[in-house]
C-alpha cells in the first residue's frame, strides 16, 4: 500500500512541475499590445460561424462581435436547420449588418455531422485570407480581434486557437467544468502545442484563427466530417501539415456559458467522451481506473490507511492542489475555490464516461443537437 501512495506523490508532484512550467510558455491575450498597422492594413477575416437552435446566445454573440476594432471582417453564418427562431433571428440581424452572409441549411449530406458540414459550407462562401471558426454563444471584448492578429504576425502563426472563460450557472456546474478544464490540461499538456517540434496539438472551438492557405494545406473539414471532437483533431491536422501553432488564453477577452446545468454538462459529454477515448473500451476501463487512483482514492485513503501510508496521501493531496491551481485556475477564473468538490467532481465524470460509453453502445451511435450518427460511421 505505501508503495502506491508513493507512486502517487511522486505523480502528482511530477505533474504538478510540469504544469508550472509549461503554462508559463502560454501568453494571456490580455497582455498583447495591438499592432496599429495590423488594424489599418490588416486583410480580409472571414468569420465563420455554425448555429444550430442557438436562438438564445446568437444575437447577443453576433453583436459583441460587430463591436470589435479590426474593421476588416466578413461574416458567414450558417443556420445548421434549426428547428426554433435561429433562423428568423439571424435573417433579421443581417438586414442590419451589411457585412454579415446567412446560409440556411435544410438537410444534411451522408456521411457528415451537422457542425462540420455547417463549417465547410462557410468556408466555401467565405472570401477572407484569414479564417476564423468559433461557436454561436461566444461573447467577445472589442479588441479579441485586433489582439489576436497582433499576435498571429507576431509570432508568425498559421492557427492561433484561444481558451475562452467557461462559466456555468451553480455551484456543481462550476465546479463539474474547472474539474474537466482541470483534467484537459495535465492530460492534454496544452502548453506543449506552442512547441513547434511536439506533436501535441490544440484546437478550441470558441477560437480558432488561421491562415486560409494552412486550411487548405490541412484538408478543411472534409478531412473531419464524423469527429464530434472537430475542433482538436483540426489542430491536430494543421499540425502533421508542418503548420505553426499557438494557444493562448483569452479569459478577459472571451467568455461562454459552457452548459447551463450539470444535467446539460452529462448530456453534452455524451456526444464526443466515448469519441475522446478512441471509441475504445479497454481505453475507458484505463480512463475509469486511472481517474479513480489518482483524484479519488487518495482521499479515502486518508480514512482507510495510517502512518507514512496516511502522510503520503496527504502530500499526495497537496499536489493534487498545485497542479489544480496549475492549471484549471489559469484556464477559468475563480476554480480554485472548487477544489473542495474534486473528489465528488471527479466520481461525477466517471459517471459522464460510463454514461456516455453506454448509451452509445445501446443506440448504436450518438445523438448531436437532434441528429443519430451511427457508430460505424463515426469509427471510419
Amino acid at each position: 500500500m505505501i508503495y502506491l501512495a508513493a507512486f502517487t506523490c511522486i505523480f502528482w508532484l511530477v505533474v504538478w512541475i510540469d504544469a508550472a512550467i509549461g503554462m508559463k510558455k502560454i501568453t494571456k491575450l490580455e497582455q498583447i499590445p495591438i499592432n496599429q498597422k495590423t488594424i489599418k492594413r490588416g486583410p480580409l477575416l472571414s468569420i465563420i460561424v455554425a448555429a444550430r437552435n442557438e436562438q438564445e446566445h446568437i444575437k447577443g454573440s453576433l453583436h459583441s462581435q460587430f463591436s470589435q476594432s479590426y474593421p476588416h471582417i466578413e461574416w458567414i453564418v450558417v443556420n445548421d436547420r434549426s428547428t426554433d427562431q435561429t433562423g428568423v433571428i439571424l435573417d433579421q440581424v443581417a438586414e442590419k449588418e451589411p457585412r454579415m452572409n446567412v446560409i440556411h441549411l435544410s438537410s444534411l449530406p451522408s456521411g457528415w455531422l451537422g457542425k462540420n458540414h455547417a463549417l465547410q459550407q462557410g468556408f466555401t462562401a467565405s472570401k477572407g485570407e484569414l479564417i476564423l471558426f468559433t461557436d454561436a454563444d461566444i461573447y467577445y471584448e472589442k479588441d479579441t480581434i485586433a489582439k489576436a492578429l497582433s499576435y498571429l504576425y507576431q509570432e508568425e502563426l498559421d492557427h492561433l486557437t484561444l481558451a475562452p472563460n467557461l462559466k456555468g450557472k451553480g455551484f456543481w456546474t462550476n465546479a463539474f467544468v474547472s474539474f474537466f478544464l482541470f483534467g484537459f490540461s495535465y492530460f492534454k499538456r496544452p502548453w506543449k502545442s506552442n512547441d513547434p517540434k511536439s506533436k501535441t496539438a490544440i484546437g478550441i472551438g470558441a477560437f480558432n484563427l488561421l491562415a486560409r492557405e494552412a486550411y487548405l494545406h490541412a484538408g478543411t473539414h472534409e478531412q473531419l466530417k464524423m469527429r464530434p471532437d472537430d475542433d482538436l483533431i483540426l489542430g491536430k491536422a494543421l499540425k502533421r501539415a508542418g503548420k505553426r501553432q499557438h494557444l493562448a488564453l483569452a479569459q478577459k477577452n472571451l467568455s461562454v456559458e459552457w452548459y447551463p446545468s450539470l444535467k446539460s454538462a452529462l448530456i453534452g459529454l455524451e456526444k464526443n467522451t466515448f469519441a475522446g477515448l478512441f471509441y475504445s473500451y479497454l481505453m475507458v476501463l484505463i480512463a475509469i481506473t486511472g481517474l479513480f487512483a489518482s483524484q479519488i482514492w487518495p482521499y479515502l485513503a486518508l480514512f482507510m490507511t495510517d502512518g507514512a501510508t496516511r502522510t503520503l496521501y496527504a502530500f499526495s493531496i497537496l499536489m493534487l492542489f498545485l497542479s489544480y491551481n496549475q492549471t484549471a485556475d489559469k484556464m477559468t477564473k475563480g476554480a480554485n475555490k472548487y477544489f473542495i468538490a474534486l473528489p465528488i467532481t471527479a466520481v461525477l465524470f466517471i459517471y459522464s464516461i460510463i454514461r456516455a460509453t453506454i448509451l452509445t453502445a445501446i443506440r448504436g451511435g450518438i445523438v448531436w443537437r437532434g441528429t443519430f450518427y451511427s457508430l460505424k460511421e463515426l469509427k471510419k
